[in-house]
């Protein structure tokens, strides 16, 4: 990293919708299990157009995250699949705790809504890392000078 930039790391601790993530600041942005307590198309849209307005020209957005599937009979498995999981590692209370908690404060999206989402607000590029299941790594690089 330091031969590309000064290597400076920033932190930034706050709800993704009211942080000030400035303009053109950013090279890398790293959004970790954050986007899906997004609730509202609005709150997708917004959050998606800062993250984008944060990088410098040529910069990117990684997103690391729980996602669904617009197909559901694909979702009833990969959940079937993902609940199975949960129950192996700390049992079925375990599982059915989580998913409780996701139903009340979580609200996924699919990965291609979100990858349509962040050509809608600009980035030129696009890229899925990684899928298992729910989770995916996936991200977007803005246009270069």
């Amino acid at each position: 990293m330091g031969r590309a930039t000064t290597g400076t790391v920033t932190a930034i601790q706050g709800d993704v919708r009211d942080v000030e993530l400035g303009e053109g600041r950013f090279d890398i942005v790293v959004a970790a299990a954050v986007l899906h307590h997004l609730r509202t198309d609005a709150e997708w849209r917004s959050v998606f157009a800062a993250l984008h307005r944060a990088l410098r020209p040529g910069g990117s957005v990684w997103v690391f995250d729980l996602v669904e599937s617009t197909i559901p009979a694909v979702q009833r498995l990969i959940w079937a699949r993902y609940g199975e999981y949960l129950s192996g590692l700390k049992g079925d209370a375990y599982r059915d705790h989580v998913f409780a908690y996701v139903e009340q404060e979580d609200a996924p999206r699919p990965l291609t809504f979100q990858l349509d989402l962040l050509r809608a607000v600009g980035f030129a590029q696009v890229e899925v890392l990684h899928k298992n299941g729910c989770f995916a790594a996936f991200g977007g690089v803005k246009n270069g000078i």
